[in-house]
């Protein structure tokens, strides 16, 4: 079974990859997480990567498609994956899809997690990081034990800049204008689910497995 998760920032896909990742034993993959793997390994690949990254580029799409295809070549991907932040426009689709028809291979669902944007900033904006451990609260749906401090280690807890309205309200802009238009890719296609992403995270598997059987 192989799936793409999309969605905007903050709508949880994420949390849910995580889910069907573990409810389905196949592997959660995010392509940070395949970049950093790589350049720690010292890999041809991942030193390709490493050129852009350190002059602040964008890896080329055709470089990352093939990062992440020697990552699902790997043996634990037999019985499938997910893909948690790729592909993130049409472009990278498309690359993505060429090779995996050469492949004789497709993928199988694209979830989108749908939530409304005035949900994001108002979810977002209850975020709080800890300024020692990083570690993250929100105020209204995992509150720290004293507000302002962390359960781990003390230290203070603050709104990321990320985290801010006005910032958030700019990557959404991005998000609708690059993103979104993957779910008309993917509905053409015949492989596109909607879920809800503004239900209680419990319920996300529930509703998951509905779709995927």
């Amino acid at each position: 079974m192989k799936i793409i998760m999309l969605g905007a920032p903050g709508a949880g896909k994420g949390t849910r990859a995580a889910v069907i990742a573990e409810h389905y034993k196949i592997p959660h993959i995010s392509t940070g997480d395949i970049f950093r793997a790589n350049i720690k390994a010292g890999t041809e690949l991942g030193l390709a990567a490493k050129g852009y990254i350190d002059q602040g580029l964008l890896v080329p799409d055709e470089l990352t498609v093939k990062i992440l295809l020697d990552r699902v070549s790997q043996d634990d991907c037999q019985d499938g994956y997910v893909l948690d932040g790729f592909p993130r426009n049409i472009p990278q689709a498309e690359v993505l899809d060429r090779e995996l028809v050469k492949r004789g291979d497709a993928v199988d669902y694209a979830i989108n997690v749908d939530v409304p944007d005035d949900v994001i900033v108002d979810r977002m904006a209850g975020r709080r990081a800890c300024t020692k451990c990083g570690a993250t609260y929100h105020v209204a749906f995992v509150p720290p034990a004293k507000e302002g401090i962390c359960d781990k280690c003390g230290g203070e807890l603050v709104l990321r800049n990320d985290d801010a309205p006005e910032t958030v309200n700019n990557r959404l802009q991005v998000y609708h204008e690059q993103t979104q238009p993957l779910i008309d890719f993917y509905t053409a296609k015949g492989v596109l689910k909607n879920v809800d992403g503004t239900g209680d995270v419990k319920n996300a598997l529930k509703d998951i497995i509905d779709i995927l059987g």
